[in-house]
């Protein structure tokens, strides 16, 4: 697709079409917004719950199905899609009351990024849930969430979801799942809040299948309310739209932000690039490569982003002069099939489009096919001075970096690998992490975009993870909030000024506490005057569990 215009030009409003599902999927034909909400005071992390507090359940045998959305077949691969999915009148999976008195809740997840497959009730207001695994595979279970109708206020509920893939998760180090009332939103401006009661992340039974059981209590505000539980803030892939329609919309921001079709998706999804830089002439501009979503349910990476382009497209002095020194690519939605169907790490194509770079072929993960084309064709021009993918992480608190160091090159470049995270640090000192930061290129993760770009000559390459659950850092003990997520984009882009800043001096000290830091790893004082340079990255990071999916891949 061609672009819909140039920086300094004016733009009409482009169509954004209603997204396609594969053909398998029904969608109920509703639109599901939330509001925007900021707690006005941190929510602390809960108790931890081990294992051995974990409480018996109930097995699903003992209950009564009261959802049930038809899984795609085992083996099946994707074939077609349409808008709305499945054609023809919808099934009804939902249980139907009998009557006024009748508490049983009603469950939907046929809509954006919902992934509920199965509820059972074993109890009067316990319910065992299944989520569905990503399409076209059998695993991936992590991302939920859903609808429930028919609440009541007094009763404490119970819900157990059955089916989690990971050993380990932040569930168990005090991590809530989200809530979000329609009354409260629509009555008291309240938007996403953590639930306040026991959350336990444990093994399932003896004899059952290797997985984990993610379990909590909590009580509704309000009767006959519409609830949503969620693993983190949604971000969908129509909230992307809608978001890109009020900007192309907006004359001050149009002036110096290109948006276009980087591609289609299997489904027919566009997947978006938005150029951003100031009118005039771009041919002594570096580059900046931005990229969210490669693995949809990481939707934190996705707020992380949206403050990012806020910042940007802002009038703040520090925006202005970063549009004037470079030239921004960001594709800010790399897999929407992905988002879409609600799946928590895959494509349509039944593997994660985060391992395929290098190999991918573009009819099959034409995401990161083209985005990586696009880079090589930039570096043909330019340099590439910084690519930034956004993820999120579902067992490590805080926010870190993995960078790109395999040894070999001289001291200097492997010192300055680790400066830009090390800035973030300072800029972000009650978020990020440096101590969480990796650097070692571990083979699995060839496939990766990180290192992709690193090997296509992007010199500062990086996979920027945020936690799922929030902060221990400068006191804090809480969850990350919408807001906190958005301040991560601000900060990158203050971060950048700072590397990029032609007096020395921050990046000076910056090498210099690098190397300080390296020295105390290895065991040195430092100013001793060993060296490392010729030290493995194996050896320079003690631990080497590296990105979220090294206990889900297959």
């Amino acid at each position: 697709m061609q672009p819909w215009r140039s920086p300094g030009e004016p733009q009409a409003l482009f169509s954004l079409p209603a997204p396609r599902w594969p053909v398998e999927c029904e969608v109920i034909q509703e639109t599901i917004e939330h509001i925007e909400w900021v707690p006005p005071e941190p929510e602390p992390f809960c108790r931890p719950m081990g294992p051995e507090q974990a409480p018996h359940t109930l097995s699903e045998e003992q209950g009564t199905v009261v959802y049930h959305s038809s899984p795609v077949l085992q083996g099946s691969r994707f074939t077609r899609a349409r808008v709305s999915g499945a054609p023809g009148p919808l099934s009804s999976p939902a249980a139907p009351l009998e009557g006024p008195q009748d508490t049983t809740l009603l469950f939907e997840s046929r809509f954006e990024s919902g992934n509920l497959q199965k509820a059972i009730k074993v109890g009067p207001y316990e319910y065992v849930l299944m989520l569905r695994p990503d399409l076209y595979t059998t695993k991936h279970t992590q991302w939920f969430y859903f609808r429930v109708q028919n609440t009541r206020r007094e009763p404490l509920y119970h819900f157990t979801i059955a089916n989690m893939a990971k050993p380990k998760s932040l569930y168990g180090q005090g991590l809530r799942p989200l809530l979000y009332s329609q009354q409260d939103a629509q009555s008291h401006g309240i938007g996403w809040r953590r639930v306040r009661t026991d959350v336990r992340y444990y093994r399932g039974s003896a004899g059952e299948p290797l997985v984990f059981r993610l379990s909590w209590t909590v009580r509704f505000p309000h009767d006959g309310d519409t609830c949503f539980f969620a693993a983190c803030y949604p971000y969908t892939y129509s909230d992307l739209q809608r978001y890109l329609r009020a900007l192309v919309a907006d004359p001050a921001r149009s002036r110096y932000c290109t948006v276009r079709a980087l591609c289609r998706s299997l489904a027919g999804n566009t997947v978006y690039l938005l150029t951003i830089t100031s009118p005039g002439g771009t041919a002594s501009k570096r580059v900046v490569v931005a990229s969210a979503r490669v693995h949809p349910g990481e939707s934190g990476g996705s707020w992380a982003m949206r403050g990012f382009l806020d910042f940007l497209l802002s009038a703040h002095a520090d925006a202005q002069l970063l549009r004037r020194l470079f030239v921004f690519k960001v594709v800010p939605m790399l897999n929407p099939d992905g988002v879409v169907v609600g799946n928590s790490r895959c494509s349509l194509a039944g593997r994660d489009p985060n391992r395929a770079y290098g190999t991918a072929l573009p009819g099959s993960f034409p995401g990161v096919w083209h985005l990586q084309a696009m880079v090589q064709r930039v570096l043909a021009e330019r340099e590439v001075v910084l690519y930034c993918d956004f993820h999120g992480h579902s067992r490590k608190n805080n926010v870190f970096m993995y960078g790109c160091d395999a040894g070999g090159d001289d001291a200097r470049t492997r010192l300055r690998q680790r400066v830009f995270p090390l800035m973030l640090s300072k800029n972000a000192s009650d978020k990020f992490s440096f101590a969480s930061c990796k650097f070692r290129v571990q083979k699995s993760k060839e496939g990766t975009g990180r290192v992709s770009m690193w090997r296509l000559g992007v010199s500062h390459s990086y996979t920027l993870e945020v936690a799922f659950s929030g902060s221990t850092l400068g006191g804090r003990s809480s969850h990350f909030s919408v807001e906190d997520l958005k301040s991560l984009g601000r900060l990158l882009c203050d971060t950048l000024l700072d590397f990029c800043d032609p007096v020395p001096a921050k990046l000076q000290q910056c090498l210099a506490e690098a190397d300080a830091l390296l020295q105390r790893q290895m065991g040195r004082e430092p100013g001793s005057g060993g060296s490392w340079s010729d030290v493995s990255p194996s050896e320079l990071e003690s631990s080497t569990s590296g990105s979220d999916s090294s206990m889900s891949d297959g």
